[in-house]
């Protein structure tokens, strides 16, 4: 069997790029038998290291990276997309695989395709994902395409699955679920010394507590309201007050972000002091901070995964995530779960979390446990299954 794969958002920072990397990875591994046809543009390519005898890459001209410019206020090439197209088209493809409906160009017609849609946050929270009306008219355009063309849907939760099902109003054998995993950095045997190190680096001074926050800086990720139950918290401890680590790209990252609101929460907090933007890092320098955080927060309206949280807990650290999510579950233990937006509800959890060290222990190594039960092979497995059942 000969699959072609969107490779385009090879090099995207943020989770579509984290999902492609590892999944068509792991593909490659367990189906050796399968010959895999990545099509990539420049951007992509040049970060594309899968040299395996059954990948085979193909870099096509564009006039910009698909990854920046599907963007939330980007403005994507017709001419690209019917470029890739047509290299497609060229090839003898039994099918194809797309790990992110984010890059998403017309296929050939009639070509057999798996595509993946993480969740339906855009469609739910339209105007905290997508700036303009513009936007948000040529992502329903591209989502209504997809789904027309795709004869199988990959995503990557249950969760996820629930709410593409009911609102993309799609049968639920139509959808396959593939979870997410923690990549290999993430692991909770990290020295004392590396955490102690990462910890300055970004600002903790020594011997200080601290939360992490990884993620975008989006405005469904509800950063403020982090922002203002830390404040609360660290005015009831006062000179024993638990720093803040917000972990995310703020001048690089290609969705809508909502910089100013975390900066007025903060000015208006007046705990520009205990917050540290650590900005852009690498898995590496993350798992330390992980590792020695009290725990890591994740109240977001809604995640189709949420897997920084299940990194921090690969690492031994606890979460504070949202109830909109199957984080709950996949975590059961490891964690406090917080509807989004309650910020009393936020609050008690990091004061909990804080102020017992016993409970945090032993919540971590739940949460160690339920991250190792998860694999990227075991997603690879039902990718591979999804591709085999669109072309028999």
């Amino acid at each position: 069997m000969r699959v072609g794969v969107d490779a385009t958002c090879w090099a995207n920072d943020r989770g579509y790029g984290r999902f492609a990397r590892e999944i068509v990875t792991a593909m490659v591994t367990v189906a050796p038998e399968i010959e895999f046809v990545c099509f990539l543009d420049a951007e992509a390519a040049a970060r594309f290291e899968l040299h395996r005898p059954n990948v085979r890459a193909i870099t096509v001209a564009l006039s910009a990276a698909p990854s920046r410019a599907a963007s939330a206020a980007g403005n994507r090439s017709l001419p690209d997309m019917f470029r890739m197209t047509a290299a497609v088209a060229r090839e003898k493809l039994h099918c194809f695989f797309s790990p992110s409906v984010y890059t998403y160009f017309p296929l050939p017609p009639g070509l057999p395709a798996v595509i993946t849609i993480h969740d339906a946050i855009a469609e739910r929270f339209p105007t905290m994902t997508l700036p303009s009306r513009r936007a948000r008219i040529f992502w329903r355009l591209k989502v209504w395409l997809a789904l027309k063309q795709a004869r199988h849907i990959v995503t990557v939760s249950g969760f996820a699955a629930r709410d593409i099902a009911r609102i993309h109003r799609l049968p639920a054998d139509r959808l396959t679920i593939a979870l997410e995993a923690p990549a290999a950095a993430y692991v909770p045997q990290i020295s004392p010394a590396r955490t102690k190190a990462m910890s300055a680096r970004v600002g903790v001074p020594a011997g200080a507590p601290w939360f992490t926050y990884v993620g975008g800086l989006n405005p469904h990720k509800n950063v403020p309201v982090i922002v203002r139950a830390h404040a609360e918290l660290a005015k009831e401890l006062g000179a024993h007050a638990p720093h803040l680590v917000l972990v995310g790209a703020a001048d690089r990252d290609v969705f809508h972000g909502d910089q100013q609101a975390i900066r007025d929460a903060i000015t208006s907090a007046r705990t520009d002091g205990l917050i540290h933007w650590a900005g852009f890092l690498d898995d590496a320098d993350i798992a330390p901070l992980h590792a020695g955080a009290i725990a890591l927060l994740l109240p977001s309206e809604c995640e189709g995964f949420g897997l920084p949280a299940v990194e921090a807990a690969a690492c031994g650290a606890p979460v504070i995530a949202t109830l909109e999510s199957p984080l709950p579950e996949l975590l059961e233990g490891g964690g406090i779960f917080v509807a989004p937006h309650d910020q009393r509800a936020l609050l008690d959890a990091m004061r909990q979390l804080t102020l017992d060290p016993g409970l945090r222990s032993r919540m971590g190594v739940v949460a160690a446990r339920r991250a190792r039960e998860l694999t990227w092979t075991g997603g690879a497995e039902s990718c591979i299954a999804a591709l085999r059942r669109v072309v028999t």
